[in-house]
């Protein structure tokens, strides 16, 4: 098909990037700063047949554009790029290749894997020094125009202060595509979210915020489409505009939109996990689906010394390129589209580390963190980094900007390794449970800055995290070597499922003490969807490519074990909301005092006194008490009101026998009342509370948490099912 220069395409302009609706025409923008020719490919409805090829008439800025004053939303396009193919300086052109534009909002089709994907011939003696001249139009998806007018009456983002949110991080489609109470048109789509069922059940859950797994337009790998697998989890992004074509029931961006609205009106935040350190296209023996066509030299991070290589610190075969101001601005523009146009109220970034990273390695002070920092718009949004990536100083905990929070892995690990009996840890865990205060007290940062979790999309479920030993992930096809050997689990004497009432009365109690430790450290908590009812994987602890029930939520009747820990984590989530004690907004060191002398937080050991430097050092000892002052410290708000509180003490016991405890004394503390005991499913029905100096029978693997009583009346508070 030959392009023609038709008086149907004028000038436009080089900006906005992509293609732009203005109400009578649509302008299309695309960067490439070493191409030199760009053809616009417009596709009949159904994206079969190429209707035309239009050049685009104008380069300004490195930027090729046109405005074609006929076209209309809906039209399905994508671009042939023209230019060198030179592997050895970095330079992958093949105009018969077509490719997806880096700003399309909506993506129509899927991708049909054959060789004609790929811009060399494949089999050839010399791989991707070769050339592949099959137009690969058929086996791609198209790019579609969209106009973005979207009626949000008087939708109003939830603005969860930091100190009070608990993340709820679940993926679209596993979370209702096995839900009864979901209609069938809309299982495991965005419409699915706003089911009443999903939504009562976030709303009664207590969380205030759903962080969903990758949802931007996204590639299926070619090996695992061949094995009948799919990119489950979407870590393999093409298109950092669109939403993926497979979560929508209507085929219409608006359900997104429609989706947002829905969980804001239900006070729910909404946080996107994304995608900008690398893309679907791998490495050098790749595929030719976007950035590699339009300019592979710019969009990547290519080995200086061999630019036919590309840098990979994501092991994902390539790295995107944020040094490059262009690729810095797709990133940025992305995520302005995605709060400005979709209303979203944050992001957690995906190996954050690799954003970051200059020709020098990682830096602080990067264009990508200081573009974020300075922007107007997401000044206001949620930022959550994954601070890691694999490339050399790539683990970077804590160092990220004030305003960012970060994933921490070390408080997974700790918590994993105190419960499970592991000697030596209380030193370790007194830090987790006050905010990990050595990795983030700097700069002006808060104890939010720790996104705590013990479980999260990659790994076990808290089920299989006490039920077994070692990952059983054969169902990968991948013979069992791929996903984590160090999980730091234990299966209390029977790998997996088991009938035996005493295992499965230990797990119970095991997942009540991850569960209560971490809704009751400072922090930000974040759960994993369906932990609260006993999801399992059947062991597999990287199920990425299990888009089946290994990996979605099952909502069949709960049995009454279930049913008792589901009302646990209910009730454990309303005493951290209703309680500012357990999520300060300030980090706790035991120096701020309170009228009475009280300090904010204490160490104490089973025999009631404050823990010294020499005991922290034994590492048999697996019995601690913390007392938290809610009394000290506290500030006035901006509105007047304050964070003022009670005084709790918790005691935490991984031994596996019971610790006779000595309750402290403690300034404005006169009596202790009992509110949390995870050693029972049993609810709490005491009344009476203890006076200092009394001794009680700490339960082996517990957590208890009590509270001052003032006047030895029962504290009305009492904690639901507190045990279970």
């Amino acid at each position: 098909m030959n392009p023609v220069r038709s008086s149907r395409i004028w000038a436009g302009r080089p900006y906005p990037l992509g293609a732009t609706w203005d109400g009578r025409g649509v302008n299309f923008a695309l960067f490439s700063a070493h191409a030199e020719k760009v053809e616009l490919c417009l596709f009949d409805a159904k994206g079969k047949r190429e209707l035309e090829r239009i050049r685009l008439p104008e380069y300004t800025d490195q930027v090729w554009h046109g405005y074609l004053h006929d076209a209309r939303p809906g039209m399905l396009y994508g671009y042939r790029v023209y230019g060198a193919y030179d592997p050895a300086n970095g330079h992958r052109f093949n105009a018969n290749k077509l490719l997806l534009d880096p700003y399309a909002k909506a993506v129509y089709g899927t991708f049909q894997w054959n060789d004609t994907l790929f811009g060399y011939r494949v089999g050839h003696a010399n791989q991707d020094l070769s050339f592949d001249r099959r137009d690969s139009a058929p086996a791609m998806p198209k790019c579609v125009v969209v106009d973005t007018a979207f009626s949000w009456g008087d939708d109003r983002p939830p603005l969860t202060p930091w100190s009070e949110t608990i993340i709820y991080e679940l993926h679209v489609r596993g979370y209702t595509i096995a839900n009864p109470d979901v209609p069938v048109a809309v299982r495991g789509s965005f419409a699915g979210l706003t089911a009443p069922a999903v939504l009562d059940h976030l709303v009664s859950l207590g969380v205030t915020a759903v962080e969903l797994l990758p949802v931007q337009a996204l590639v299926d790998e070619r090996h695992l489409v061949e094995q009948g697998l799919i990119n489950y989890w979407g870590y393999s992004g093409i298109g950092f505009h669109a939403p993926d074509p497979r979560y929508l029931s209507n085929g219409s961006i608006n359900e997104f939109k429609v989706m947002v609205r829905r969980l804001h009106e239900a006070g729910l935040e909404v946080i996107l996990d994304v995608v900008y350190n690398h893309t679907a296209e791998g490495g050098h023996l790749g595929p030719t689906l976007s950035f590699r066509g339009i300019d592979n030299a710019s969009y990547y991070r290519l080995v200086p010394h061999n630019p036919r290589q590309h840098i990979d610190e994501t092991g994902c075969g390539n790295t995107l390129d944020l040094s490059h101001p262009r690729v810095l601005q797709m990133v940025m523009d992305s995520l302005r589209y995605w709060v400005a146009e979709m209303h979203v109220d944050g992001f957690r970034f995906d190996l954050g580390s690799a954003l970051a990273r200059e020709r020098h390695g990682f830096d602080r002070g990067s264009g990508f963190l200081d573009a974020i920092r300075q922007d107007p718009l997401l000044a206001g949004v949620k930022l959550i980094a994954e601070p890691w990536d694999i490339g050399p100083g790539g683990y970077q905990l804590g160092r990220f900007p004030p305003g960012w929070a970060e994933w921490n892995d070390r408080y997974r690990d700790c918590v994993r390794r105190y419960w499970r009996g592991d000697d030596g840890m209380l030193p370790e865990l007194a830090a987790r449970l006050t905010g990990s205060s050595e990795l983030f007290d700097h700069s002006g940062r808060r104890p939010w800055s720790s996104v705590n979790f013990v479980t999260c999309h990659d790994g076990f479920t808290l089920e299989d995290l006490v039920s077994y030993n070692s990952k059983h992930n054969f169902a990968n096809l991948e013979g069992n070597r791929d996903g984590h050997n160090a999980n730091l689990s234990f299966n209390y004497g029977v790998e997996g499922p088991t009938d035996n009432r005493a295992v499965l009365h230990l797990r119970q109690r095991q997942k009540r003490n991850l569960i209560a430790t971490l809704l009751l450290s400072q922090g930000t908590p974040m759960l994993l969807a369906g932990d609260e009812l006993g999801r399992t994987q059947r062991g597999n602890n990287n199920a990425y490519c299990q888009d089946n029930e290994v990996s979605w939520l099952s909502w069949s009747e709960l049995d009454a074990d279930g049913l008792d820990f589901l009302a646990f984590v209910r009730a454990v989530i309303a005493l951290r909301r209703q309680h500012p004690v357990f999520r300060r907004p300030r980090f706790l060191h035991g120096r701020e005092r309170a009228a009475d002398g009280g300090r904010d937080v204490v160490w104490v050991t089973p025999e009631g006194r404050e823990k010294t430097p020499e005991q922290w050092r034994v590492p048999f000892a697996r019995c601690v008490g913390l007392v938290l002052n809610g009394t000290a410290g506290v500030r006035p708000g901006a509105d007047g009101s304050d964070d003022i509180d009670d005084i709790f003490l918790l005691i935490h016991n991984a031994y596996h026998d019971v610790v006779p405890f000595i309750l402290p004394e403690f300034p404005g503390a006169q009596l202790w009342q009992r509110v949390l005991d995870t050693s029972s499913s049993v609810e709490i029905t005491e009344t009476r509370a203890r006076a200092p100096g009394e001794t009680f029978a700490m339960p082996g693997r517990a957590l208890v948490v009590f509270r001052r009583s003032l006047d030895g009346v029962a504290v009305n508070e009492v904690v639901d099912n507190a045990g279970g």
